[in-house]
C-alpha cells in the first residue's frame, strides 16, 4: 500500500513537471489576431503573455453586470485597476470586502474593473446572486466568452493589474488576494 502510495506521489509530481515545462516553452510575445469580437459583447484588441511594467494592456469592450459598457482605451488618462476573479474562488471571497472598501473611499480617484471570469462560473445567474449577496457596488464586467482572461494570460485567481494614467501598466502583476492598504500603496504609487 506505501509503495503504491509513493508511486502514485511520484507520479503526480512528474506530470506536475511536464506540465510546467510545456507552459514555459510557450511563446513569450504570441500575438493572435488583432481583433476578436466574440457575440456577448466582449471585444480585445491584442494579446499577451504575463504583461510586465510598462507594456500596454490589451484593450477590451465589454459590458458590466449592471448593463454599461466599458471599454479600457477609454479609460487613458486615468489610474485603473484591473482585477480577474471568480466567485468559486476563496481567494477572491477574501479581497472582495476590501475592494469594496476600497471603491467607497477612491471611487473618484480610480477606476475600479473587477472582471468577472464568466466562462469559468457554473452559470452567470451565480455571479448575479453572489453580488446581491454580498452588496457590492463597484464596476464589474462580464468575461462571458473568457477572451479577457486569454489576452491577459490569466492562469490564477484573482489576479490585478494596475494601470497609470498613462494607459501603460505601472507595478508587476498581483497575483492572490489584495488588502486595502495593498491597494492603496499601488494606486497612490501610479503616474
Amino acid at each position: 500500500m506505501v509503495k503504491k502510495i509513493v508511486a502514485a506521489s511520484v507520479l503526480i509530481v512528474l506530470i506536475g513537471i511536464v506540465i510546467y515545462n510545456i507552459w514555459e516553452q510557450k511563446p513569450q510575445n504570441e500575438v493572435a489576431d488583432n481583433s476578436q469580437t466574440g457575440t456577448e459583447g466582449a471585444y480585445i484588441t491584442t494579446q499577451s503573455s504575463m504583461l510586465q511594467e510598462g507594456d500596454v494592456p490589451p484593450d477590451f469592450e465589454m459590458e458590466t453586470i449592471d448593463g454599461q459598457v466599458v471599454k479600457l482605451s477609454d479609460l487613458k488618462g486615468k489610474k485603473v485597476m484591473v482585477n480577474f476573479w471568480a466567485t468559486w474562488c476563496p481567494p477572491c471571497k477574501e479581497e472582495m470586502p476590501e475592494i469594496q472598501k476600497f471603491y467607497d473611499a477612491h471611487k473618484d480617484d480610480v477606476v475600479i474593473l473587477a472582471i468577472n471570469s464568466t466562462t469559468d462560473e457554473n452559470s452567470e445567474q451565480d455571479v448575479y446572486d453572489f453580488i446581491d449577496e454580498y452588496g457590492y457596488t463597484f464596476p464589474i464586467p462580464m468575461d462571458r466568452e473568457g477572451i479577457a482572461r486569454d489576452a491577459y494570460n490569466i492562469f490564477a485567481y484573482p489576479t490585478t493589474i494596475f494601470i497609470g494614467t498613462d494607459g501603460l501598466v505601472q507595478h508587476p502583476v498581483k497575483v492572490g488576494p489584495m488588502t486595502y492598504e495593498f491597494m492603496e500603496e499601488q494606486v497612490n504609487a501610479l503616474n
